[in-house]
C-alpha cells in the first residue's frame, strides 16, 4: 500500500480553483491508480518487480514532460510571430490613413478645376453627335429618293417591298433620333426639327400603305380565291408591325405612330366588312325584298363565305389567328345584333313564323352553321343562341296573339266558291277528329310510361289537366267554324263523330287522372279489412290526406271538369273501399267484434262523406251511403231479421248479387247455413230491375269464387 500512496503523491499536482471538472478528473485518476496498485501488488510475489516498475514510470513521466515542453514552446513561438504581424499591420494602416487624408485635401482643392471642364465635356458630346450626323449624311441625303421609291412600289401593288422601304426609313429615322439623344443632346430641338423635316413624308407613306393594306384585308374572301399571294402579303405586313410594336428600344424616344396595333385593326376591318356586306339593309323595309328573302340570302352568303374561310383563308393565316373561329364569331355577333333589332319590330304573323323557324332550325341546322362542309371547325353549340330565351318567348307570344282560328281560312275559302268553303270546313273538322285520335293514343302511351316509371313524364298531372281544359275550350270553339252557324242535322254545330272523339279524349284523360289517385290509395286499401284497422282511425285519416292533396292538385281544372273529377273520385273511393271489404275473408268472432266492425264502417263513411262535402260534392250526389247500408247488415243483432234487412238493401242497390250478400253474411260470423239459404231464396223470389238513372255499384266489384265441396263421381254435391 506504500507504493500506491507514493504513486498517488507523484500523480498529484496543484489545480486551479474554480475548475470542478479538473478536480473530478483528478479524483477519478487517483482512485483508478489506487485500485490498480492494490490489485497488482496485493500478492507478495509481485513486490519483486516494484523497482522495475518505478524506473519505467519515471522514464514515461520524463518523456511526457519533454513532449509538453516542446508543444508549449511551439505555440509560444506562433503567438509571438502573430503579435509581430499585428504590430506591422497597425503601422501600415496608420500610414495609409495619412496618405488618404492627403489625397482628400488635394481633391478638395481641385474641385474648381473640374468645374471648369464642363464646357469641354459639352463640346465633346456635341462633336460626337455632329460626327454621327456627318457619318449618316450619305444615307440621310437619300431619304427623299427612298420615299419616292416606296410610294412607287405601293402604287404598283407591291405591298411587301413598299413596307420594307417604310421599315428601312423608320429605322434610319429612329437611329438618327437616338444619335441626337432624342432631343436631349447638345444640338437640342433644332436638330430634332431638322430630322422631322427630313422625314416628313413618312406619315404619308405609312397612311397610304395602311389604306392599301385594309382594302386588301376587306377583300380577303375574294382575294384568297383569285390572288392569295396578295392577301398573304397583307398578313405578313401585319405580323411585321406586331413585331416592331413589341421590340425593345435603347432610348426613351417613342417613334410617331407607335404602337400601330395592326393585328387588332386587321380583325376590326374583317368585322366592318361583314357588317357592310350583309347587314346594312333593313330586313323589314316595305320597299325591300322582305324578311324571308333577306334570311335566305344570309343563309346562302354566310355559308359560302365560311366555306372559303375554312378551305382557303385559313391556309393563308398563321394558326394563332384562328381565322375560322374569328370569322364565325363575327357573323354570329352581327346576326345577333340585327335579329334582335328585327325581333323588337311589329312583325306580322308570317314574319314571326319565318324568323322563329330560321333562328331555331335553319341557322343551327345542317343547312347553314351545322353544314358538313364546316365541321369540325365550326361548332354552332359553342356560339350560343342567336336570340335570348326571353326574346324568343316574346316572339312566340306575339305569334300566338296574331294567329286566328281555322275560321279565318274558312272565310277566305268562301271568297272563291261556297262549295270550296264547305270542303275546307269538312277538311278542318276531319283534321280535328284525326288530331283527337292521335292525342288519345299519345295519352295512352304516356299513361303506360307513367306506370313503368312514376317519375316520368314530369308534370304528368298538369299535362292531363291541360288536355282536359283545352278539349273543353276546343268543344266550345268548334261551332264557330260552321259557315252558317249550327245546322239542323248538327244543332250544336259539331258532327257526332267529332263529339264522340272529344268525349273519348276527355274520358281517357279523366281515367288516367283517376288511376293516379287509385295508385296512391292502393297501399291503404290492402290494409282493410283487418283487426289493426278495427282498432283505430289512422287508415281512413291517411286516405283523407291523400284525397285532399289529389283534389288540390286538380283544382286547376275548369269547373265542369273539376265537378266531374270530384264525383268520379268519390265513386272510385267508395267502390274500392267496398271491394277491399268484400275481397278478404274476414269473419267476426263475437258480437263485440261485429259491433266494432259496424262502428268502424260508420265512422269511415262519415269521415269520407264529410271530406267530399267540404270539397264541394253534395251528400245527395255521393255514393258513400252504401258503406252505411252495409254496416246496417253487420250491426243487426238478430239474424232472423236478416231477410227483411237484405230485402231493403237489395231494393236500394238492385245490382248487388247473391255472392256479394253471401260474403257480407259470412263476414258477420254468426249466420248459419240455413239462414243464409233463406236470405238467398228470398232474393231469388224478389228479382230487381235497374232503374233508368241508377249508377251501378256492385256490378263492377268482383268477389272471390266460393269454395267448392269435394265430390266423388258424378253425384250431386250437397
Amino acid at each position: 500500500m506504500g507504493l500506491a500512496a507514493e504513486r498517488e503523491e507523484d500523480a498529484s499536482s496543484p489545480r486551479e480553483e474554480g475548475w470542478p471538472e479538473a478536480e473530478k478528473a483528478e479524483k477519478l485518476a487517483r482512485g483508478a491508480a489506487v485500485k490498480w496498485a492494490s490489485g497488482v501488488f496485493y500478492r507478495p510475489d509481485k513486490l519483486e518487480g516494484l523497482g522495475h516498475y518505478r524506473s519505467r514510470e519515471a522514464q514515461r513521466n520524463s518523456s511526457i514532460q519533454s513532449r509538453l515542453k516542446s508543444t508549449v514552446q511551439s505555440h509560444l513561438e506562433g503567438v509571438s510571430a502573430g503579435l509581430e504581424q499585428l504590430r506591422s499591420a497597425a503601422g501600415d494602416v496608420r500610414s495609409l490613413r495619412r496618405d488618404l487624408g492627403a489625397v482628400w485635401w488635394q481633391l478638395r482643392g481641385s474641385a474648381g478645376a473640374f468645374r471648369s471642364l464642363e464646357p469641354l465635356r459639352a463640346v465633346a458630346a456635341e462633336h460626337a453627335q455632329l460626327a454621327a450626323v456627318v457619318q449618316a449624311l450619305p444615307q440621310l441625303s437619300s431619304v427623299r429618293d427612298l420615299l419616292a421609291q416606296s410610294l412607287q412600289l405601293l402604287h404598283d401593288q407591291q405591298l411587301l417591298e413598299a413596307h420594307a422601304g417604310l421599315m428601312a426609313l423608320e429605322r434610319l429615322r429612329d437611329k438618327t433620333y437616338a444619335q441626337l439623344g432624342g432631343g436631349d443632346g447638345p444640338l437640342g430641338e433644332p436638330a430634332v426639327a431638322a430630322v422631322e423635316s427630313l422625314f416628313r413624308g413618312l406619315p404619308e407613306l405609312s397612311e397610304a400603305l395602311a389604306q392599301q393594306l385594309w382594302c386588301t384585308v376587306g377583300r380577303g374572301v375574294e382575294l384568297v380565291q383569285e390572288d392569295p399571294a396578295r392577301f398573304v402579303a397583307a398578313v405578313r405586313i401585319v405580323e411585321r408591325e406586331e413585331g416592331l410594336d413589341g421590340a425593345p428600344r435603347a432610348h426613351r424616344f417613342l417613334p410617331p405612330g407607335r404602337p400601330r396595333a395592326w393585328r387588332q385593326r386587321f380583325y376590326q376591318v374583317l368585322e366592318e366588312t361583314v357588317a357592310a356586306n350583309h347587314f346594312q339593309a333593313d330586313p323589314v323595309d316595305p320597299k325591300g325584298p322582305g324578311l324571308g328573302r333577306h334570311l335566305a340570302v344570309l343563309q346562302r352568303d354566310i355559308l359560302a363565305e365560311l366555306r372559303v374561310v375554312k378551305d382557303l383563308m385559313a391556309q393563308c393565316c398563321p394558326p394563332h389567328y384562328d381565322i375560322v373561329g374569328v370569322c364565325t364569331r363575327l357573323y354570329h355577333r352581327a346576326l345577333c345584333a340585327q335579329l334582335q333589332g328585327v325581333a323588337g319590330r311589329d312583325l306580322d304573323k308570317q314574319e314571326l313564323f319565318l324568323l322563329l323557324v330560321w333562328v331555331l332550325h335553319v341557322y343551327p341546322g345542317p343547312e347553314m352553321m351545322g353544314h358538313p362542309d364546316l365541321l369540325p371547325e365550326v361548332q354552332v353549340a359553342a356560339l350560343g343562341p342567336l336570340l335570348p330565351a326571353e326574346v324568343l318567348d316574346q316572339m312566340e307570344r306575339a305569334y300566338v296573339g296574331k294567329v286566328k282560328m281555322l275560321g279565318e281560312n274558312i272565310r277566305v275559302a268562301s271568297l272563291v266558291t261556297e262549295s270550296l268553303q264547305q270542303k275546307v270546313h269538312a277538311m278542318a273538322l276531319g283534321e280535328l277528329e284525326a288530331f283527337l285520335l292521335r292525342l288519345r293514343e299519345a295519352l295512352g302511351e304516356c299513361g303506360k310510361e307513367h306506370q313503368r316509371d312514376p317519375a316520368r313524364p314530369q308534370h304528368y298531372v298538369s299535362y292531363l289537366l291541360a288536355v282536359l281544359n283545352n278539349t273543353l275550350a276546343l268543344s266550345s270553339s268548334i261551332p264557330t267554324l260552321h259557315p252558317g252557324g249550327a245546322s239542323p242535322a248538327e244543332p250544336a254545330g259539331i258532327p257526332p263523330s267529332l263529339t264522340a272523339a272529344l268525349d273519348r279524349t276527355q274520358k281517357k284523360a279523366c281515367r288516367l287522372l283517376l288511376e293516379e289517385l287509385l295508385a296512391e290509395l292502393q297501399p291503404l286499401y290492402v290494409q282493410l279489412p283487418s283487426r289493426k284497422w278495427l282498432a283505430g282511425d289512422q287508415l281512413v285519416t291517411s286516405m283523407c290526406g291523400v284525397i285532399d292533396k289529389y283534389m288540390s292538385d286538380i283544382s286547376h281544372a275548369q269547373k265542369p271538369i273539376f265537378s266531374v273529377l270530384l264525383a268520379e273520385s268519390e265513386h272510385l273511393v267508395m267502390s274500392h273501399y267496398v271491394r277491399a271489404l268484400l275481397e278478404k275473408k274476414m269473419v267476426c268472432r263475437s258480437a263485440e267484434e261485429r259491433s266494432q266492425l259496424s262502428a268502424r264502417l260508420l265512422q269511415d263513411a262519415s269521415q269520407l262523406r264529410e271530406l267530399f262535402h267540404n270539397l264541394g260534392l253534395a251528400e245527395s250526389e255521393q255514393s258513400l251511403e252504401v258503406i252505411c247500408a252495409l254496416q246496417e247488415l253487420i250491426r243487426l243483432q238478430d239474424p232472423a231479421l236478416l231477410s227483411l234487412e237484405v230485402l231493403g238493401f237489395v231494393t236500394k242497390y238492385p245490382d248487388v248479387s247473391d255472392e256479394h250478400i253471401s260474403i257480407v253474411l259470412e263476414l258477420r260470423g254468426d249466420v248459419s247455413k240455413e239462414a243464409r239459404n233463406v236470405v238467398l231464396e228470398m232474393m231469388a223470389q224478389n228479382p230487381q230491375t235497374l232503374p233508368e238513372n241508377y249508377r251501378p255499384i256492385f256490378s263492377s266489384i268482383l268477389v272471390p269464387a266460393p269454395d267448392l265441396p269435394f265430390c266423388l263421381g258424378k253425384s250431386k254435391c250437397a
